[in-house]
């Protein structure tokens, strides 16, 4: 006789697990034969899993395929993976018409024009910090930024590869911390936590790995100071995006309502510049949710494939695994660290690798009583360390494209993602920064 899936806890299941276990040999042994890691299309492997999920049953159980559709159908259409779908949307219109109306050269151009040449390589990575948390993606910081390191390294008779691992670093800075992020977007959404909560929690980690990361830059980099370092003009009038989208964002306000204004005042200050017609205008924010479309889709169906994976036991018996020896919450939290790392480094993929933690993080905070805020941090924290480190992810392949050298040979210098891996690890031993206990309505005002 069939049985529907049960709502009540499912019992543990190893098999339950193997379709994220699909996904990560599809990636990885692609990777392998083709010596591209990023050979193998994530939205199709996604699906493979999916498909294979859905011919999985709960232990002791028949469950007709229908109601296994009807599953991961509830799992991908759950509200906060729309609402994360409809802001990743957003963030993408937000990133194209911020570039096609030059703010960020502009804001490259103004930062450059403060910088002494002997604090170049410091004063590089702070620019790279600060574009990556203004616009919230490293990729953009990296293509921008890259060959302009690569530049400033030729000029001043430097390692190539030093400068990029500066930009790589910086790049990861805001990738981590900005508050439309796609990381921070799906941290705090998983998690169901504010803005925020999560960039206080962030900060106090990233802060002192950034200032590390600086003082290393001074003490260990001799720079030839006789060199000058050209300049472009800019104009401040094409900042003013990002400085909303920060402003607002510290402010408390939703994070629709920071996007919706950062692309308005991005739009408005291309009308008045020049930089497009209202027509052109709609194609660029149409491009830039163009470029969200398949990380919508994955989300989507990683909601799916988790809700698979929870109902055949597979998230149960992880858990269980997860905390066998766990006995504390600090316990609890070195084991988020440690799944949404392993999920990063299989994957490649550090807002992947969020999403598909996150629902598995939430059932840990419910049974040790860890605060979702710091879970929404360390999830962002280590995914986004190893996310700058492996060679074969894509800002190290970006960085490494701009000059044809091996990505393998930036990484020793990628100092900021260690560092930040480090003060992780410190932040979980010594239980900082905590939280004063709130109600889940303030929780989830987001």
């Amino acid at each position: 006789m069939q049985q529907s899936i049960s709502s009540s806890q499912p019992k543990p299941n190893p098999m339950g697990l193997t379709p994220i276990l699909l996904f990560v040999i599809l990636v990885v042994a692609t990777g392998l034969i083709t010596n591209d890691i990023t050979a193998m299309p994530i939205l199709v492997a996604f699906f493979i899993s999916a498909g294979y999920g859905l011919c999985l049953n709960p232990k002791g159980e028949k469950v007709s395929f229908s109601e296994k559709v009807q599953t991961f159908c509830k799992g991908g259409g759950d509200k906060n993976i729309i609402l994360l779908v409809l802001i990743f949307l957003l963030a993408g219109a937000f990133y194209a018409v911020t570039i096609d109306i030059g703010a960020r050269d502009a804001t490259v151009n103004m930062a450059l024009q403060f910088v002494p040449t002997a604090m170049i390589l410091p004063g590089l990575f702070l620019i790279c910090c600060f574009i990556s948390f203004a616009m919230g993606t490293s990729m953009g910081t990296i293509t921008a930024l890259s060959p302009i390191g690569a530049g400033l390294a030729n000029s001043l008779g430097l390692p190539v590869e030093l400068a990029l691992g500066v930009v790589v670093g910086g790049a990861m800075f805001g990738d981590n911390l900005s508050f439309v992020s796609d990381t921070t977007i799906a941290a705090t959404r998983t998690q169901g936590v504010q803005l925020k909560d999560k960039f206080r929690a962030n900060l106090m980690v990233a802060l002192p790995a950034c200032l590390a990361t600086m003082v290393l830059l001074l003490i260990f980099v001799d720079v030839d100071t006789s060199e000058l370092i050209e300049t472009k003009d800019y104009d401040v009038w094409r900042i003013l995006p990002y400085l909303f989208i920060i402003g607002f964002a510290l402010t408390g306000f939703n994070v629709i309502t920071v996007l919706a204004v950062g692309i308005a005042s991005a739009c408005v200050v291309g009308l008045l510049q020049g930089s497009f017609t209202v027509l052109t205008m709609m194609h660029s924010i149409q491009k830039g949710m163009g470029w969200m479309q398949d990380l919508a889709m994955i989300a989507i169906t990683i909601g799916g494939i988790v809700a698979l994976m929870h109902a055949n036991g597979g998230i149960t018996w992880l858990i269980n695994r997860l905390t066998k020896r766990v006995t504390s919450k600090k316990g609890a939290e070195f084991s988020i660290a440690g799944l949404v790392s392993f999920l990063d480094i299989t994957t490649a993929n550090n807002t992947i690798a969020i999403v598909t933690a996150g629902p598995i993080a939430s059932d840990l905070n419910e049974k040790y009583g860890v605060d979702p805020r710091r879970t929404a941090s360390l999830l962002d924290i280590f995914s986004c360390s190893f996310q700058g480190l492996v060679p074969y992810g894509a800002q190290l392949l970006s960085a490494a494209a701009v000059v044809g050298i091996s990505p393998l040979a930036i990484t020793p210098y990628c100092w900021y993602p260690m560092l930040i891996f480090v003060f992780g690890l410190l932040a979980i031993w010594f239980n900082f920064p905590t939280f004063e206990q709130k109600n889940d309505d303030e929780l989830t005002e987001a």
